[in-house]
């Protein structure tokens, strides 16, 4: 069944980022010229999705803004001729079709993939996105995710390969790899230590969540801070002797989750952006000497 539909968890508070993330969300604060949401969105878009479901909380009013049309700027940018800022703006609310809902209270993300299930079909798979992950590449690793289900039929996972030091901070894997970057997972252990640690391939925050894991979500039980996890639902999903998939997608991840994730999303596509690149890699040569 042709994958439609994605979920955007952006509940979180952003604590990490605070002070300025006290009155705006985390996921609006800007790599370049655009919102690291907006990324993520077009991502989404690119890979073929059609239908974009936002979990949101309190505070996060501004997201939902950003996609919507502004009337009154998009005519006095028109007044002023100003026709490269107006088609920037002009099309964000048709990238696809978007719905926003609440979680009540932050449950974790399992809890915010069940908020998102009344927007979706009991019998179609959906894609899952966090907002924290900018992933440049040739291929959106969305689509790779999205081409791996069609040739399985079953859960996806995106995998990230990252030095064995680093495990214990990361959902990680194990299994077995059956070519062209693909693993059929078999084991799944949230931040295990360096010796319990099967692989060094640790999960990203974006998944293909069949109907049967969605039908497992709402018997998970809560863990640590009473917070239904994902990786709850795919532990159980596991113990049914079924098959989950991880696709070591080709690109590269920015967290930006993180303040050095952040900045470095801003020096690399800043270099790459095609009206401050070039002076931005002079500045650079010459801040670095």
């Amino acid at each position: 069944m042709k994958i439609r539909k994605a979920i955007i968890p952006v509940a979180g508070m952003g604590t990490r980022f605070l002070p300025a993330t006290k009155a705006q969300p985390k996921e609006m604060l800007v790599v370049v010229d655009k919102p690291a949401i907006q990324y993520i969105v077009e991502e989404a878009v690119a890979s073929g999705i059609e239908e974009i479901i936002f979990v949101t909380a309190i505070g996060k009013r501004a997201i939902e803004d950003h996609f919507d049309r502004n009337f009154e700027l998009e005519y006095r940018l028109e007044q002023k001729g100003k026709i490269k800022e107006l088609e920037s703006i002009k099309g964000l609310g048709k990238l696809a079709k978007l719905a926003f809902v609440r979680q009540p209270k932050p449950l974790g993300d399992g809890h915010a993939v069940l908020c998102a299930l009344p927007f979706v079909d009991k019998n179609e798979p959906v894609a899952v996105l966090f907002g924290d992950d900018i992933i440049a590449g040739k291929v959106p690793a969305l689509k790779q995710l999205i081409q791996v289900y069609e040739k399985y039929e079953d859960g996806v996972i995106a995998l990230e390969e990252v030095p064995k030091k680093n495990v214990s901070s990361y959902g990680v894997i194990g299994g077995k790899d059956i070519g062209n970057g693909t693993w059929e997972i078999n084991q799944f252990i949230e931040k295990p230590s360096i010796e319990e640690a099967p692989s060094n391939l640790i999960v990203i925050g974006q998944y293909i969540i069949t109907p049967e894991i969605m039908n497992i979500l709402p018997n998970v039980k809560p863990g640590k801070g009473g917070e239904i996890r994902l990786a709850d639902a795919f532990a159980e999903y596991l113990k049914t002797g079924r098959v989950l998939y991880g696709c070591k997608f080709e690109g590269t991840r920015y967290d930006c989750g993180n303040k050095l994730g952040f900045l470095k999303a801003q020096v690399e596509l800043g270099l790459k952006h095609p009206e401050v690149g070039k002076d931005f890699k002079k500045y650079l040569k010459k801040v670095l000497g």
